[in-house]
């Protein structure tokens, strides 16, 4: 048996075919979407319906709160063990997601040299400006005390990359220099969906919108009132970073949309970048075939 991993940018239709694939087959869905992971982040990511969650069963939604640290490399251990649990009940594993760290976890284990994230290694220079070199290094003292062995506080460059590797891995940098991770050890066949870029930005757009309609504002100022705010990484992203700004009265709401939608399509860019770069995955464009022909393509690959 063999693990069917559905990947794509936001807004394409990986959640429709998935749960169409796992009704087919018996399947059961692993979620590997970074933001899902955390409760109360309903609206702004896009979660499958409360029906749906009750009709297939799906793995690594709602496990974290926003304030709570979880890595692509406890991710990628866990969803392993995941799924090896699933194919030793005979249950197909349908791997859906976009967070292109998380799938090169579970897949192919993270090497240091491929890990690096722009917005993770902002945040630390930026910690460092407000906060000073001497108490950002104090932290890596705590995390990675072999690492800081071998740098010097002002050395910032080298202090960061240490600080960005540890975020997105969940261990430090040092314990990829002695050993990386070894790739997943079960099959895998790889699917890409996409679309033409027209249609693609038009669905983004009416996301948006429909995201605003269920209530997204609320849902922003329901997690506020839990005491958590943009200053959490789970929080500083597309959907949630522009609604705190319009609550701070920082930008207007038509503002605000347009931000969302403009920096949703940015994002969808960037997903299709990345997994374009990887041989292994199939194409189906979604506009060329109807929702069926698709299932039978994704059943012939496997």
């Amino acid at each position: 048996m063999k693990v069917l991993l559905i990947v794509g940018p936001t807004a394409v239709g990986k959640t429709e075919i998935s749960l169409r694939l796992a009704r087919s087959l018996g399947g059961e869905i692993v979620s590997a979407d970074s933001r899902q992971v955390y409760r109360y982040m309903d609206i702004g990511t896009a979660k499958p319906a409360k029906h749906e969650l009750e009709q297939i069963p799906h793995h690594f939604i709602d496990v974290r709160n926003p304030d709570e640290y979880y890595s692509a490399g406890e991710y990628g251990c866990e969803a392993r063990a995941c799924i090896k649990n699933l194919l030793s009940e005979n249950k197909v594993p349908i791997v859906v997601g976009g967070s292109g760290f998380y799938i090169r976890a579970l897949v192919d284990g993270l090497f240091a040299p491929g890990i690096s994230d722009p917005q993770v290694k902002e945040k630390w220079r930026l910690r460092i400006r407000k906060e000073g070199a001497e108490n950002v290094f104090a932290y890596l003292q705590k995390i990675d005390p072999q690492s800081a062995a071998r740098l010097h506080p002002n050395d910032t460059q080298r202090v960061v990359r240490a600080l960005e590797v540890y975020e997105i891995a969940g261990k430090p940098l040092s314990a990829f220099q002695e050993g990386g991770e070894t790739p997943a050890d079960f099959s895998i066949i790889f699917i890409g969906l996409t679309r033409k870029r027209e249609v693609l930005y038009e669905r983004i757009n009416s996301r948006v919108d429909k995201m605003i309609e269920k209530g997204l504002i609320d849902e922003v100022v329901s997690l506020r009132k839990r005491g958590w705010g943009p200053e959490l990484n789970a929080l500083r992203t597309v959907g949630y970073k522009e609604v705190f700004d319009y609550l701070d009265s920082a930008v207007s709401m038509d503002e605000m949309i347009r931000l969302i939608r403009q920096n949703s399509r940015r994002y969808a860019k960037r997903q299709l970048t990345w997994f374009r770069r990887d041989s292994r995955i199939h194409w189906i464009d979604l506009d060329e075939h109807d929702e069926q022909k698709v299932l039978h393509n994704i059943l012939t690959f496997r």
